[in-house]
């Protein structure tokens, strides 16, 4: 499988939509609801007032989570919530998201000992 950049939207947390070609043809996309940009926007400028590195470097790492959750959709633990899943991008942070049939939405970003939901 290749990711197709034309699918990508500029920013990175804003409308995010990433998909994947498998001999051509289209496998999934990651779509960011407004509730995960929200949450992924406040954690980075929380963490980069006191570390700018520690910040891009986070921020790397749940993005490239997201863009690969279409190679292995099911492998992460089911969710709180009925129909979603948990991702542990980080030993503070989870993706919370829900796999549908063509479309990966990527619902929330949240600190580990956030109550949720």
């Amino acid at each position: 499988m290749i990711r197709a950049p034309a699918c990508r939207t500029t920013k990175p947390w804003h409308g995010l939509s990433v998909c994947w070609l498998k001999k051509g043809k289209r496998v999934l996309s990651v779509n960011w609801k407004l509730d995960a940009q929200d949450d992924l926007v406040k954690i980075i400028d929380y963490i980069e007032q006191r570390n700018e590195l520690a910040a891009r470097e986070l921020h790397e790492t749940i993005m490239r989570a997201a863009e690969n959750l279409p190679l292995m959709p099911y492998v992460f633990r089911p969710g709180r919530e009925p129909g979603t899943r948990e991702y542990v991008v980080h030993p503070n942070y989870i993706l919370v998201y829900r796999v549908g049939n063509e479309i990966i939405d990527v619902l929330r970003v949240l600190h580990s000992r956030q109550k949720y939901p």
